[in-house]
C-alpha cells in the first residue's frame, strides 16, 4: 500500500477530489498555504494499493495543469528590499507537488 501526498492549487482541488472519488479512491483534504505567492493550496492525502498507484498519478495529471498568471509580489518581510519587483509578472501556476510513500502498517478503526 502506499500513501500519496498531493499538494495542488485551490483551483484544481475540488474537480481532483470528484475525480478520487469516482474512482473509488479516498481522500484527506487538508487546507494549506504556499510559500512564494503566499496563496492557498491544498494538500491531499490519498491511500492506494500499489497496482493502483500509476491510476491515481494519471488521475492528478490530468487534473492539475500548470498555467501562466500574471501576479503582483507581496514585499519580503525581513528580506532585501532590493529583490522585490514592485510591478506585475507573470509566473507559473498548478500542476502538482507528489510524493509516493511506502505504508508499512494500515488500519481502519
Amino acid at each position: 500500500m502506499k500513501l500519496i501526498i498531493t499538494v495542488v492549487q485551490d483551483q484544481d482541488a475540488p474537480h481532483l477530489l470528484e475525480k478520487l472519488l469516482g474512482g473509488g479512491y479516498r481522500a484527506t483534504r487538508l487546507a494549506t498555504t504556499g510559500g512564494f505567492l503566499r496563496q492557498g493550496n491544498t494538500t491531499l492525502l490519498v491511500g492506494a494499493e500499489d497496482e493502483n498507484v500509476d491510476e491515481v498519478l494519471h488521475l492528478i495529471e490530468e487534473t492539475c495543469s500548470s498555467r501562466q498568471q500574471t501576479v503582483t509580489p507581496w514585499v519580503p518581510l525581513g528580506g532585501s528590499v532590493d529583490s522585490y519587483v514592485p510591478y506585475p509578472m507573470e509566473v507559473t501556476v498548478g500542476g502538482a507537488t507528489v510524493f509516493v510513500l511506502a505504508v508499512e502498517d494500515f488500519r481502519k478503526l
